[in-house]
């Protein structure tokens, strides 16, 4: 599947995913990409940093292009559904996809019934600005699609053996489900994260992050590696005097993490009863404990 070729592939947006993008479908491809985003001056910048044409007619590329890359925020992703579709050449069928991870591939149906191959392609992975690395981390990693019909998909599955990753495919249903998940994961682990740092340097550490990293970082292995089974601590122990003592030391001494840590804290109460492991009376102290005041 590897050796399948574009012709003139189209980028719609000029953002941090829009230039990984670029990168990677250029040398998958006849012609190099075209770009588009629109702020003509940071596409131009952003086009001549990937090796990309910066064009500044959205018209123009669509009609040129048999594969498009739409990678814009969201919440413009509807919006500029319609000025594709008014530029959609009526003689051959081109490849759209879009790169958002709540949506599927119904927010392009009216690019689906004008003739239009389309697919949501969403890589789950960061996007920091560096498009050379990212490019790179794309081998191996996984790529949410889900197609709008099984030549869609096959297509979305190809693009996706092109940059080297694996594609794992998401029901139309359940786009939003996934992106949650997703977000759970990354976006609250950082909140999570700066929210620990934050009270260590309350309790005088010069170097939070230092202290920390050994033990989240073992952490997220035993929790990858072993789910729930990976859990330790306090809370497992159904020790609800330490419990205790963290949240008064909250409130005195670091107010801001305290929302964070108890419903942190009672998600974590949910697991275990779900999971039996903890004697039952514990876990009714720790209930009392952590019951919202």
């Amino acid at each position: 599947m590897t050796d399948f070729r574009f012709q003139q592939p189209g980028i719609v947006g000029a953002g941090r995913v829009a230039q990984a993008l670029a990168l990677a479908l250029g040398p998958h491809a006849s012609a190099s990409p075209m770009m588009w985003g629109r702020s003509p001056e940071k596409a131009g910048g952003a086009a001549e940093g990937v090796g990309a044409l910066a064009e500044p007619d959205l018209d123009r590329l669509i009609a040129e292009c048999d594969v498009v890359a739409v990678a814009v925020a969201d919440d413009a992703l509807e919006k500029i559904v319609p000025g594709i579709a008014a530029a959609l050449p009526a003689d051959r069928s081109v490849m759209i996809f879009h790169v958002s991870g709540r949506s599927g591939a119904a927010i392009l149906e009216p690019l689906r019934l004008i003739g239009a191959r389309t697919a949501a392609i969403h890589p789950a992975m960061t996007f920091t600005g560096d498009p050379q690395a990212e490019v790179r981390r794309m081998t191996g990693a996984r790529f949410a699609i889900t197609g709008s019909t099984s030549e869609a998909t096959g297509q979305a599955q190809r693009i996706v053996a092109l940059f080297g990753g694996i594609a794992v495919e998401i029901a139309e249903d359940r786009r939003a489900l996934y992106h949650a998940a997703l977000c759970h994961a990354s976006n609250h682990l950082v909140t999570l994260i700066t929210g620990a740092a934050s009270a260590l340097e309350d309790a005088g550490v010069d170097d939070p992050p230092a202290l920390l990293a050994p033990l989240v970082r073992a952490a997220l292995e035993n929790s990858l590696a072993l789910g729930f089974a990976g859990l330790s601590g306090p809370l497992l122990r159904g020790d609800a005097h330490t419990i205790g003592g963290h949240l008064e030391t909250l409130r005195v001494q670091s107010p801001d993490l305290l929302p964070a840590y108890r419903a942190m804290a009672r998600a974590t109460l949910g697991e275990l009863k779900r999971h039996g492991s903890t004697p039952p009376a514990r876990l009714t102290a720790l209930d009392s404990l952590l019951a919202v005041p």
